[in-house]
């Protein structure tokens, strides 16, 4: 039975192209007012994840968004989801105002002060078509656009592709300040994990169609840590099998998975790994493993 609470319930989804694996078993729930990253390497199956969860594809297995089986309610589902794709794509010969009047006659959760404010601090006018402008302003426009519809689940998929960094900055800044109000949630699907880490109240990380990690992000430091390890304590840290090992400046950096921090503390410097590290160190455990 699901939890009515949760804005999102996944349970057991697997979906198959042919002989190929693109997801299984996945297990996840996604609470209200939350942010969470999805985090996987190319393939990895964070995209049909999405799809899945936009009603965009079939699976196996159970899943609820918004109370709803994405499968069979999808235009309800999508009443109050919406979604920002890697590739923003909007007619060449539409204006910009013209785009605004269009989103404000058929979503009727749309906020035009809103959109009007983000593209204020671009350098896209009312007046422009959007063939006048630059791939990144298309992903301005877009982004305007889709952000300012007020739904209770925004799923972005690598939202700030091709923009510069000053903007990528600017975007997370207004989606953290702006958009987000402790009651929405939203996905974040990027390879800029650096950039979004301060944003995230949970995470996921998923590989060859599994979820290998799934963990509040203020729970980090009670499962994992990482120790800068001298040379000389390098046997005793080696003997408490940590999950990845890398040089830094003459001596090791170790990542260990649920040892007490109590141990770890003795061997070194102390800290808990920023999530691109432990991405890296679960990565290639699960290489190793497999």
């Amino acid at each position: 039975m699901s939890d009515a609470t949760n804005i999102v319930e996944v349970r057991d989804v697997s979906k198959h192209y042919g002989d190929f694996a693109a997801l299984s078993d996945v297990r996840f729930t996604i609470e209200p007012g939350s942010i969470v990253g999805l985090i996987g390497p190319n393939g990895a199956g964070k995209t049909t994840t999405l799809k899945a969860i936009l009603g965009l594809t079939d699976f196996d297995g159970e899943m609820t968004v918004l109370g709803r089986d994405p499968r069979k309610g999808r235009h309800k589902v999508m009443e109050r989801v919406c979604f920002i794709a890697d590739v923003g794509v909007l007619p060449r010969w539409l204006r910009v105002s013209d785009a605004l009047d269009y989103i404000e006659g058929v979503h009727p959760k749309f906020n035009r002060a809103k959109a009007e404010a983000m593209l204020a601090d671009t350098k896209i006018s009312s007046r422009h078509k959007v063939k006048q402008l630059s791939k990144g302003m298309v992903t301005q426009l877009h982004l305007a656009l889709v952000m300012a519809i007020e739904v209770d689940l925004l799923v972005l998929d690598e939202p700030t592709l091709g923009l510069d960094i000053l903007y990528r900055k600017s975007f997370y800044e207004n989606l953290l300040n702006d958009y987000f109000d402790h009651e929405t949630s939203i996905v974040i699907s990027t390879h800029q994990v650096e950039e979004i880490e301060s944003l995230l109240t949970h995470l996921l990380f998923i590989n060859q169609g599994r979820i290998v990690l799934d963990c509040a992000m203020d729970e980090l430091d009670q499962v994992y840590s990482e120790v800068l390890v001298s040379p000389e304590q390098l046997s005793s840290a080696t003997a408490l099998n940590p999950i990845h090992s890398r040089d830094m400046l003459g001596q090791k950096a170790m990542i260990f998975e649920n040892v007490p921090r109590g141990e770890l503390a003795e061997l070194g410097e102390l800290h808990t790994p920023s999530v691109a590290d432990l991405f890296v160190a679960k990565m290639q455990r699960q290489r190793e493993a497999s």
